[in-house]
């Protein structure tokens, strides 16, 4: 599906409502040949114009077989994800209007091809480590370690920030020494 910024703008105030299935199987296969196959790719959501240019909202969901980055096999990995992005002429040079933060997008000759947009937040979402379910499950168990160092997940490292910040009974008092004799 392919707009011109014109069609899009021509909306007004209301919001051109998106519901659609989209089948960008090869398009994916042809941008990252890696990819073995991907479900149709559902994708909700809306167009609104603001003083800024075009807003797009979506909803995207996709699963995709990839190989396993240690092994090889199939893996199914389900994507699940939301985007928003500005949309505006190529003629717009004043892109103060915006925060940093903000996903704004040129669009080169005014043309929206809506089917580009998913494919490239559909790539931007593939990690750069794909593991099968099993994979998941050894790698949680077992994390390399060495001598005096040793790899933890996220939730480990959380917990291990928190028993820092837990202090030792036996040195209690001496959390308040400083607390009190200081005078500045």
């Amino acid at each position: 599906m392919k707009w011109s910024l014109n069609e899009l703008r021509q909306a007004g105030s209301e919001p051109i409502m998106v519901n659609e299935e989209l089948d960008l199987t090869s398009a994916l296969k042809k941008r990252r040949p890696e990819i073995i196959s991907a479900s149709k790719v559902a994708v909700q959501g809306l167009f609104s114009v603001d003083k800024l240019g075009v807003l797009g909202y979506f909803k995207v969901q996709v699963e995709l077989t990839l190989p396993s980055t240690r092994s090889l096999e199939p893996t199914v990995l389900p994507l699940s994800f939301e985007v928003t992005e500005h949309y505006v002429s190529y003629h717009e040079h004043d892109l103060s209007g915006f925060e940093d933060t903000d996903v704004v997008i040129v669009l080169d000759k005014d043309i929206l091809d809506f089917d580009r947009v998913i494919e490239d937040n559909i790539l931007l979402q593939i990690p750069m480590q794909v593991l099968t379910k099993a994979e998941q499950q050894a790698q949680s168990k077992q994390m390399p370690s060495g001598q005096d160092w040793r790899v933890v997940s996220e939730s480990q490292l959380e917990q291990l920030r928190k028993d820092e910040k837990t202090l030792d009974p036996r040195l209690a008092k001496l959390a308040d020494f400083f607390g009190e004799n200081q005078e500045d």
